[in-house]
């Protein structure tokens, strides 16, 4: 009755101690590093659970990934809270809770070991470099895939329990639902294999090939997800060429970034949103971190027999960060503190099984474990907490991510987009301006700026930083569409036009480009070809209301004001404070002679602004 007490006790601080740390996310907003694509901007995704979007989530490689169960993830949150970012971010603290309380069950229930289960889980839930997977909206991925993760864990233990083919159809579930959240779940058959070896102890003499053909259908899985993963990747030009970065810079830089992990493991400072890759590092840096992991390798081999959790622990740790350790690059970055969630595990069960044992004679063992386990978890828990304050925006974000690795084009590219989002145009440029004079082959630097400019009226400048973007990456279709619209506010629709097309060559799911083009017919008096845009971008997003205010105007100059009434509708049913729509609805009532219809709008537009509106009502002599 005691051991159930303080084992209910462990899972209750477990769940408090995260909820303490992490509680402060659900005041943070969305940062724009990834949730646009993920969340805010996402058409898919901000249209709820839809069967469409459910569809989209299983066919669509986006944003250098194939994880429907992410995808789906988000649609559920927007349909339930809708853009506000709070709720968001709490979901994300409520599966790191899960995983954290899944984790200490998965270990005790392996080990019989509550104390020592519960430090790994506590350091888990702790530890600040998992912060960046609970803070970040768009890691939803992480926390997810963990989950399940987890999951498979204790599904594995019921069925090395009890062999029953339907507690290993459980492992193969949840590990496919796993993979569909995040590919990084490729390594759960090698770890269950550890665990097989320590603390399962299933490494019986000749019992190796059974245990390997057990789980054959778990390393097809892998290997399918694997290769699905590097296609939907390199297909976005995500994956990083030979010539952009070496493979001995990559191979170097592996070696070097699997010492600085453990260095921010044991202490965590200096942590960042983004650590600029080095691209060469100093021969004597790799040469030592090649030689220190080599000793821990032979160290905890030789020490095997006697210390297995340390063989185990290590392999997790090594082999679960292999596939984002950088040997096929991805991003720009060095290293990722994301990288780590399902990783330390690994170290923690080093901490958690080899210290005691190091203390094993000392008279005051226990009481100096329980101390230092306490000191270590409320040092973690404050690092965290400040942390974790940095992504309350993402201009805190980002300043700290520069004071931390100093100026790097990807950061000052991000804070200038954070800026320009904010309206402060002239700071964005600035950081725009920082972010090509380090890296003048950055693309994404020179769109963003062109974009500000383009907001400055300064559409000429702004056609200088598109051309120069396109220059550099011509297979991406935002600087074309930008250009186009460049040039229609300089009046030159027909390069505005040639622009467009080649941004829906590029993607013929640009909603954006298909209403920019249908505009530029517009003014070119092709009202029929703009209505066709209109037809695509509504058909591609059926959520666009100012693709249906704009079809209703075409629809007007061609007399069908039938059909403008309906287009202003569904704007209307779609953003009810969208103005305009309501204002051409009132001229196609005025026009049919709805006239109380027609007055019922021009005074809803009036009070949302519009002034054509008042001065229509002023006129007639009517209030609103």
């Amino acid at each position: 009755m005691l051991k159930n007490k303080q084992i209910l006790l462990l899972y209750l601080f477990l769940t408090i101690a995260p909820v303490i740390v992490f509680h402060q996310v659900s005041q943070f907003g969305f940062i724009n590093y990834d949730d646009p694509a993920y969340v805010t901007e996402n058409i898919h995704i901000r249209s709820g659970v839809t069967f469409e979007a459910i569809r989209w989530a299983f066919t669509a490689g986006y944003a250098a990934n194939w994880h429907p169960f992410t995808w789906m993830s988000h649609m559920l949150d927007i349909q339930l809270f809708g853009l506000e970012a709070g709720p968001h971010h709490l979901t994300n603290l409520l599966f790191h809770i899960a995983n954290t309380l899944l984790l200490f069950f998965v270990f005790n229930r392996m080990t019989k070991a509550p104390w020592k289960s519960a430090l790994v889980a506590a350091l888990f839930a702790l530890h600040p470099l998992h912060v960046q997977s609970v803070a970040w909206v768009a890691e939803r991925k992480d926390v997810l895939s963990a989950f399940f993760w987890m999951l498979a864990m204790a599904a594995y233990i019921f069925y090395v329990e009890n062999r029953r083919f339907k507690n290993y159809l459980a492992v193969v579930l949840f590990f496919v639902l796993g993979l569909m959240a995040k590919p990084m779940l490729v390594t759960l058959p090698f770890v269950l294999l550890l665990l097989d070896y320590w603390p399962l102890e299933r490494f019986e003499p000749y019992a190796l090939r059974s245990l390997l053909l057990e789980k054959i259908p778990l390393f097809v899985l892998s290997a399918l997800s694997c290769i699905v993963t590097y296609g939907v990747q390199q297909n976005a030009g995500a994956v990083a060429s030979s010539e952009g970065i070496a493979l001995s810079a990559r191979i170097a830089n592996a070696f070097v970034s699997y010492v600085t992990y453990i260095e921010k493991t044991i202490c965590p400072n200096s942590l960042a949103v983004f650590y600029p890759h080095p691209k060469s590092l100093p021969a004597w840096q790799v040469l030592g971190a090649v030689l220190l992991l080599g000793v821990v390798t032979v160290t905890v081999l030789r020490r095997a027999k006697r210390a297995p959790y340390l063989a185990s622990g290590w392999l997790w740790f090594a082999g679960t960060l292999a596939p984002v350790i950088g040997i096929v690059q991805v991003g720009r970055q060095a290293m990722a503190n994301r990288y780590t969630y399902i990783p330390l595990i690994g170290l923690f069960v080093m901490a958690a099984w080899g210290v005691p044992e190091l203390l094993a004679k000392w008279r005051y063992r226990r009481e100096a474990l329980f101390a230092s386990s306490l000191l270590t978890l409320s040092c973690l828990s404050i690092v965290s907490w400040t942390q974790a304050g940095y992504w309350i925006d993402s201009i805190s974000l980002y300043d700290h991510a520069l004071k931390v690795t100093g100026p790097n084009d990807t950061v000052l590219n991000s804070r200038g987009d954070a800026w320009c989002r904010l309206g402060y145009l002239q700071r964005a440029i600035a950081d725009f301006d920082g972010a090509v004079e380090i890296d003048p082959e950055n693309s994404k630097a020179f769109y963003n700026r062109g974009v500000t400019y383009g907001k400055l009226g300064n559409h000429r400048r702004a056609i200088e930083d598109f051309d120069r973007a396109i220059e550099i990456d011509p297979e991406l279709d935002r600087p074309f569409y930008n250009r186009g619209f460049a040039y229609g506010e300089l009046g030159d629709f027909g390069k505005a036009i040639e622009n467009y097309d080649r941004a829906i060559h590029i993607n013929p799911k640009n909603a954006e480009a298909y209403n920019s083009r249908g505009v530029a017919y517009d003014k070119l008096g092709n009202y029929r070809q703009a209505i066709s845009d209109y037809d695509m971008a509504v058909q591609i997003n059926p959520g666009y209301a100012m693709a249906f205010n704009n079809r209703s105007i075409a629809y007007g100059r061609l007399g069908n004001y039938s059909q403008v009434i309906e287009d202003c509708s569904r704007a209307i049913e779609i953003d009810p404070h969208y103005v305009k729509p309501y204002f051409n609805r009132a001229l196609a009532h005025g026009l049919l002679g709805n006239d109380d219809q027609a007055i019922g709008d021009l005074k809803t537009a009036a009070r949302l602004g519009h002034e054509g509106a008042k001065s229509s009502l002023k006129s007639m002599g009517i209030s609103w």
